[in-house]
This record gives C-alpha cells, sequence and structure tokens, in this order.
C-alpha cells in the first residue's frame, strides 16, 4: 500500500519526478511511481486510478496538462498537479490547465516545476488522515 501515487505524463518529467520522490523520501512516505499519459495511456491511467490504494495523488504534467484533471475526475481522494515549465509560454498553459479546473473536479496547483511542494502538500494531507 502506497501513501502516495506519483503519476507523470512522461518520462521527460524526470527532473520534477526527482524533486516529489526525494522529498517523499524525506518524510518517509510510500510512493508508487508510474509514467501515463491521460491521452496516450487514457484506458491504463483510468484502470491504474480506479485500483489504487493510495490516499493522495501527485500529478505531473506539462503543456496540455490534462493529467491531474483526468486523474481528479476518476477519484475523491486529493489531487495535486504539478506543472512542468516548457518551451510554449515558459509553462504559462500547464499551469493554467491545472488551476482551471471544471466545479466538482478540484485540483490543487503547485508553482511551475514545484515538486518539493507537492510532496509538502501531500505530507501535510496525509497528517490528518487517521
Amino acid at each position: 500500500m502506497a501513501d502516495v501515487a506519483v503519476i507523470a505524463g512522461s518520462a521527460s518529467d524526470k527532473a520534477i519526478i526527482d524533486k516529489v520522490v526525494n522529498t517523499l523520501a524525506q518524510y518517509a512516505l510510500s510512493y508508487d511511481m508510474q509514467i501515463l499519459s491521460a491521452h496516450r495511456d487514457a484506458e491504463k491511467l483510468d484502470a491504474y486510478v480506479k485500483k489504487s490504494d493510495a490516499k493522495v495523488f501527485i500529478c505531473i504534467a506539462g503543456m496540455s496538462a490534462a493529467l491531474p484533471g483526468v486523474v481528479a475526475a476518476r477519484t475523491t481522494k486529493p489531487v495535486i498537479g504539478v506543472p512542468v515549465s516548457g518551451k510554449l509560454a515558459g509553462g504559462l498553459d500547464a499551469l493554467l490547465s491545472i488551476a482551471q479546473m471544471p466545479k466538482g473536479v478540484p485540483v490543487a496547483c503547485m508553482a511551475l516545476d514545484g515538486g518539493e511542494n507537492a510532496a509538502h502538500m501531500a505530507h501535510r494531507i496525509l497528517s490528518l488522515l487517521p
């Protein structure tokens, strides 16, 4: 059983993944790390989210950054989105995609490349649970 499910949309997000998992390790939180694109791996992502026993999801995504919203639409567990900076608008596209979720699909949005804060937020959320 993992405390946190860490999902990245692409292996190219490794630098952010490392920030997340290194910070989770500082808290001795268990995690399961997956590379699953909301666009290319939609069925695998859906199955993973539905079967996951994690208490919190951290989703790392750039460009259209659909991943956190797709995960939040499939679970009632907390979802933390980490927008990845990129060549297009410096990552503003990813930031706005994660921040602008529709009603009923909440995602906590971290700063661009804010993997450390995502892990800190997961720790805070988990500290409230029995």
